[in-house]
């Protein structure tokens, strides 16, 4: 059952009447259900805990998505609140409901993601900052792709692990080797529009075989990032990558990159997670 507080409040200020809770599971940090209200199906994630701003930031990146174009579909969003007393946080959009994909639709949602990338800014980053799960996640602007990966992304995240004991200090000198051998490592990119959480619980198929995306952690970056999250833990058919390259081709030696740029969200778990993800994060820096 969601907290009665935000049942008054959506009936109050939305006017939201919510005739019918169903629980839903998946999520790792926050709790959800889907609603049955008088204005349809919609769809409601909550946390007491979550920090000030979560929920506020990741409706302005399902916004960033929907506005690239495009026939992936983003969740349109109805109300977001932060936490404050007993009001938990909380995000409300439209619940789109699951189906499955065919070869085809995944080939379109691999060439529609390429669309995404190819929406562009003046800088790596971008103007605000957000959240990748529940950790802050920086984004400060930077003209160069190498200078924002470690200082906004690798640096954050070692820090966070070593105050919190889950990766030894140790560790900061093969950090520095493995920050200078990037210098020849990245190809050249123009910075491109991320999802930037893409792994295979962050997308699905609607009843119609369109792709949808949820859960962003978006900023602009090198649009190899995105694709190599979808590596981290599989869950994307090969259509899609085929769909992909045939909008932007992939330059050599991609899958020998796909480690390190998966070593941010590999750190983001150490922090979130522990266990044999900082087995793993260690081993990987440790041949630095």
């Amino acid at each position: 059952m969601i907290p009665e507080t935000i049942k008054n409040l959506l009936s109050r200020e939305h006017s939201v009447q919510v005739n019918k809770v169903t629980s839903l599971s998946g999520g790792d940090i926050n709790r959800a259900a889907k609603l049955s209200t008088n204005r349809g199906d919609l769809f409601l994630k909550w946390n007491h805990n979550a920090p000030a701003d979560m929920f506020e930031k990741e409706e302005e990146g399902l916004d960033l998505l929907r506005q690239a174009g495009g026939n992936i579909k983003v969740p349109d969003t109805i109300a977001h609140q932060n936490p404050e007393g007993e009001m938990p946080g909380f995000l409300l959009m439209e619940f789109i409901h699951s189906g499955t994909g065919s070869s085809d639709d995944a080939f379109r949602f691999g060439a529609e993601m390429a669309g995404i990338h190819n929406q562009s800014n003046s800088h790596f980053g971008l103007d605000h900052n957000n959240y990748i799960g529940r950790l802050p996640q920086s984004n400060k602007q930077h003209k160069s792709w190498n200078t924002f990966f470690v200082e906004e992304r690798i640096k954050p995240q070692v820090k966070t692990a070593i105050d919190a004991g889950k990766l030894p200090e140790s560790i900061l000198k093969n950090c520095e080797r493995f920050y200078f051998e990037l210098e020849s490592i990245f190809p050249g990119n123009k910075p491109s529009l991320l999802h930037g959480d893409l792994w295979g619980g962050n997308y699905f198929f609607d009843t119609n075989g369109i792709g949808v995306l949820i859960d962003p952690a978006v900023y602009y970056g090198h649009p190899e990032m995105d694709l190599a999250f979808t590596k981290m833990f599989g869950g994307f058919p090969a259509e899609f990558y085929r769909g992909y390259e045939s909008v932007n081709t992939l330059e050599p030696g991609f899958n020998g990159r796909i480690q390190i740029y998966n070593l941010y969200p590999l750190l983001v778990h150490v922090n979130l997670f522990g266990g044999g993800y900082a087995s793993r994060a260690r081993r990987f820096l440790e041949n630095y």
